[in-house]
C-alpha cells in the first residue's frame, strides 16, 4: 500500500493498538517483569481526541489477533516492538494481519522499530514509526482520514511500492504535556497480570522520557541525542492519583532533575498521594550525590525499591562501557539506600570474552556487598546502540529471539559449556534460587495469599537460570555473520 486507505473521510477511523506475545520475553528478572504497554495508552488517548475509534490489545492475555480483526474490522493497526527479540514475533504477526485483513494499514513502532528500523521494512508494513507515537500515529490516521499520502506526514518510514521513503522529522520536540494521561480503560481487565516483582497488579506511569548519558549498550541516549524531557508536576501527580497502590515508574533515569524531583515529592506528599509499593529506575552516581533527594521521596511510598544498572564490579569494567562512573559511587549509593530503607535491585552484565577471574572478582563483589536481588545477563549489542556497531560482523545469531541478553550471540572465550557453567553459578547466588539462602517458604512469606500461585510459577520458571544444560541445548550460531538488516526466520528460542 502506498499511503491511501479507501474511507470516508470525516467519520472516525477504526484503530487496532496491539502489544504482541513476545516468544522469548525473558531476560534475567524478565518473569518477574510484564507491564502494560504505557506507550500504546497514551497514543489511543491522543487518537480519542481527535475523533477516532480505538481500541488496545494486549495479546498475551486474549484471543489470537484474527478473532480480533473479524470482531474490530479496523482500518489501522499499529503494532508495538519494545526489544530486539520481539523483531520475528512482530514481523510474524504483521504477517498475518496482512493475510487476515488485506486492506488494513499497518503500522510498527515502540522503541526496537525507533532505534533500529531496518528490518521491518518489508512488505507486509506499510510505515515504520521513527518519532514520538503520541504525535506521530494521530496525524498519520488524519492523513489517511482525509485520503492524503503518508508520504505528507514526518515521523515515517513509508512503504512506496518495494522501498521505504524517509518522509523526515519534526523540527521541534514533542511536548509531553501535549497528550492527556493514558487511556487505560480498555486493558483494566488485564490489571491482574501485570507484574513486577512480587506485587500486583502492577500500574505504569511515566514522568519523563530520555537520558544523557552515553553508555556503549544501551540505545536510549542515542534515540533521544541524549535529551530529557519531562512531564509537568500537575500532569504526574494526577498519573499518581489516578492509579493504584503498586507503581512501576517507567522513566530511564529516575530523579535526573533534582530541582523537580524535590519538587514533585512536595507534591505529592501535599496531595496526600501515597503509595502501597513504588519502583524507580536510577543511576547508583546520582543517588550517592542526592541523600537528601532520596529522604523526600522515601515517604511517597510504604515499600520503595530502585533498580539501578550496576552493570560491572570494577572501575574498569565501567570504563569499558562508557558508564561515566565508578565503584566507589555504587559503594555509596548502597550505603544511602540502607540507611533510608530503600529495597535494591539491578542488573550486572558478563562479557563473552571473560575469563574465570572476571566471574571470581563479580562473584567477591555481589557476596561483598549483598546484592543477592541482582540479576545477570549476558553484554548483547542491541541495535541501535554503539556497541552494535563495533560487534556487528562477530554477531553468529540465528534470529533476533537471540538478542534476549541470555544466549550468546558469538563463541565465548572459556567455551560455551565453561562459560554456561559460570554463568549460572553466578544465578545462583541470587534470591531467584530455591536451593540457597531464601527458600520457597520465604517467598511465601512476602507474597499475598491470592498471588501465591501466581508466584510459584514465576519463580519455577526462573530456575532452569541456574542450569547448564538449558544453555547449551539452545545454543546455535550461524557460520556466517547475521543478516541484521533482515528478518530471521529461525524457529524461536526458548530455554527449558
Amino acid at each position: 500500500m502506498s499511503g491511501v486507505v479507501v474511507t470516508s473521510p470525516g467519520l472516525p477511523m477504526k484503530v487496532l493498538l496491539i502489544r504482541p506475545i513476545p516468544g522469548n520475553e525473558r531476560f534475567g528478572l524478565g518473569p518477574f517483569f510484564r507491564i502494560e504497554p504505557l506507550g500504546m495508552e497514551y497514543i489511543a488517548r491522543a487518537l480519542i481526541a481527535r475523533g477516532h475509534d480505538v481500541d488496545i490489545l494486549d495479546l498475551r492475555f486474549t484471543r489470537p489477533v484474527e478473532f480480533h480483526l473479524e470482531r474490530h474490522r479496523p482500518r489501522v493497526v499499529g503494532i508495538a516492538c519494545m526489544h530486539a527479540l520481539e523483531m520475528d514475533d512482530v514481523l510474524n504477526l504483521a504477517g498475518r494481519i496482512r493475510r487476515a485483513a488485506p486492506e488494513t494499514f499497518i503500522i510498527i513502532g515502540g522503541h526496537a522499530a525507533v532505534a533500529y528500523p531496518r528490518p521491518f521494512r518489508v512488505s507486509a508494513v506499510d510505515a515504520i514509526c521513527t518519532d514520538d507515537g503520541e504525535r506521530a500515529v494521530p496525524l498519520l490516521v488524519d492523513a489517511l482520514d482525509k485520503s492524503r499520502r503518508v508520504s505528507s506526514v514526518p515521523g515515517f518510514l513509508a512503504r512506496d511500492g518495494e522501498h521505504f521513503i524517509d518522509n523526515g522529522s519534526h523540527e521541534e520536540p514533542f511536548d509531553l504535556d501535549h497528550v492527556e494521561l493514558p487511556l487505560r480503560d480498555p486493558l483494566e481487565r488485564f490489571r491482574k497480570q501485570y507484574v513486577c516483582l512480587q506485587y500486583r497488579p502492577m500500574w505504569l506511569i511515566e514522568t519523563a522520557r530520555g537520558c544523557p548519558f552515553r553508555c556503549s549498550f544501551c540505545s536510549v541516549a542515542p534515540m533521544f541525542d541524549r535529551s530529557v524531557r519531562e512531564r509537568s508536576i500537575d500532569s504526574v501527580c494526577r498519573d499518581f492519583a489516578a492509579v493504584g497502590p503498586n507503581v512501576f515508574v517507567a522513566d530511564d533515569l529516575f530523579w535526573h532533575h533534582e530541582a523537580r524531583s524535590f519538587e514533585l515529592a512536595r507534591e505529592l506528599a501535599r496531595r496526600g498521594i501515597r503509595k502501597r509499593y513504588l519502583l524507580v529506575q536510577s543511576r547508583v552516581d546520582l543517588v550517592a550525590r542526592h541523600p537528601s533527594l532520596l529522604k523526600a521521596w522515601r515517604e511517597v511510598a510504604d515499600l520503595f525499591d530502585i533498580f539501578f544498572g550496576f552493570e560491572a564490579s570494577t572501575n574498569e569494567g565501567l570504563a569499558t562501557l562508557v558508564k561515566d562512573t565508578t565503584v566507589d559511587r555504587t559503594e555509596e549509593a548502597l550505603r544511602v539506600c540502607r540507611e533510608l530503607k530503600y529495597g535494591i535491585t539491578g542488573n550486572f552484565v558478563i562479557d563473552a570474552d571473560w575469563d574465570e577471574g572476571d566471574f571470581e572478582r563479580l562473584w567477591a563483589f555481589v557476596d561483598e556487598h549483598r546484592l543477592s536481588r541482582a540479576g545477570f545477563t549476558m553484554l548483547t549489542p542491541l541495535p541501535g546502540t554503539p556497541y552494535f556497531d563495533e560487534m556487528r560482523n562477530r554477531i553468529r545469531a540465528e534470529s533476533w529471539s537471540q538478542f534476549d541478553m541470555h544466549h550468546l550471540l558469538w563463541e565465548p572465550r572459556l567455551g560455551p559449556r565453561r562459560f554456561f557453567e559460570l554463568y549460572c553459578e553466578t544465578w545462583r547466588r541470587s534470591v531467584l534460587n530455591l536451593r540457597g539462602q531464601k527458600k520457597w517458604w520465604k517467598w511465601i512469606h512476602q507474597a499475598r495469599v491470592r498471588d501465591l500461585l501466581f508466584l510459584a510459577r514465576m519463580i519455577h520458571q526462573t530456575q532452569s537460570m541456574m542450569k547448564p544444560a538449558s544453555y547449551l541445548a539452545e545454543h546455535r550460531l550461524a557460520d556466517a555473520p547475521f543478516d541484521v538488516a533482515a528478518p530471521a526466520h529461525s524457529k524461536t528460542l526458548r530455554l527449558a
